[in-house]
């Protein structure tokens, strides 16, 4: 099973890495989905529904190459995920954009499988690759089609939660074709307050091509004071407030995510894995 799984996991690798340097970058798909992932895949036979809920307090306020302005926009996105075994997943989302002047309008759809390095292997981290492909339409992001490849590093030691993804964006159709690989890091550092209560600092940056970075203001380094609540294993609650330092398109963002579990055949209440790490009872 380790052989295999490994063979599976290079073999991803390998197709990606050649794809991404074939295919041109993309900008992420801003300010839809604000999470920082965790290595944990929703274990099988359960779906994990989430929605997040994004707003631009302080954002663009004129067109910009073609997109709507971002200010006092609310961007509202289901994503569903469904767990395969024990170390693979696949998420699903619909992305849409609440406008002050134009209504609420559908963006665009994505597809996210993940796979992960299985707990019974005993790593000392949690290891996870997602790739995320999909379409977005051009009022909302100049890029249309894009793809992403997130390697994921997650910890916990004692009260303190890390967790690392070096995340890599590329673009099949819009203006930053001949740009190249774009290098999109994330980290989360949070600490558990209470048994139910844990807060920290989550970190999006957006810096440009991996040849040779783009100019500071052409960058992105969003810091959001963050919230996590651990009401119940079937839970997820994630609150916070972003303040984005070099680039002021899209300056100051509230974000909430909601998510819910399904299990479907089975007791699975002991565990649930979520967007930040897993839940287990306390002794």
């Amino acid at each position: 099973m380790v052989k295999h799984f490994s063979r599976l996991v290079v073999g991803i690798l390998f197709l990606t890495l050649n794809l991404l340097l074939l295919i041109p970058q993309s900008h992420a798909q801003d300010n839809y989905e604000i999470q920082v992932y965790g290595a944990d895949t929703v274990v099988p036979r359960s779906t994990m529904v989430e929605i997040h809920s994004n707003f631009t307090v302080d954002g663009s306020k004129t067109v910009q190459d073609g997109m709507l302005p971002t200010n006092h926009a609310e961007h509202e996105t289901l994503e569903i995920t469904q767990g395969i075994n024990d170390w693979s997943e696949v998420g699903f989302y619909v992305f849409t954009s609440i406008q002050p002047d134009n209504g609420w309008q559908w963006v665009g759809d994505h597809i996210r499988p993940r796979v992960r390095v299985p707990e019974k292997w005993h790593w000392p981290v949690g290891v996870s690759l997602s790739m995320e492909f999909g379409y977005q339409r051009a009022a909302f992001s100049p890029d249309t089609w894009t793809w992403e490849i997130r390697p994921i590093i997650d910890k916990k030691i004692g009260p303190w939660y890390l967790s690392f993804n070096p995340a890599l964006d590329r673009s099949f159709h819009g203006p930053s074709v001949n740009q190249g690989v774009a290098f999109s890091p994330n980290v989360k550092v949070s600490y558990d307050f209470t048994k139910k209560i844990a807060g920290g600092l989550e970190y999006y940056g957006s810096v440009g091509p991996v040849t040779g970075f783009s100019p500071w203001n052409h960058q992105h380094h969003q810091f959001f004071p963050s919230i996590d609540l651990d009401v119940s294993p079937k839970w997820e609650i994630n609150f916070g407030v972003g303040y984005d330092v070099s680039n002021p398109s899209d300056r100051l963002i509230v974000k909430f995510i909601l998510g819910r579990r399904f299990s479907w055949g089975g007791d699975r209440e002991h565990e649930k894995p979520s967007g930040n790490k897993t839940f287990r009872p306390k002794p």
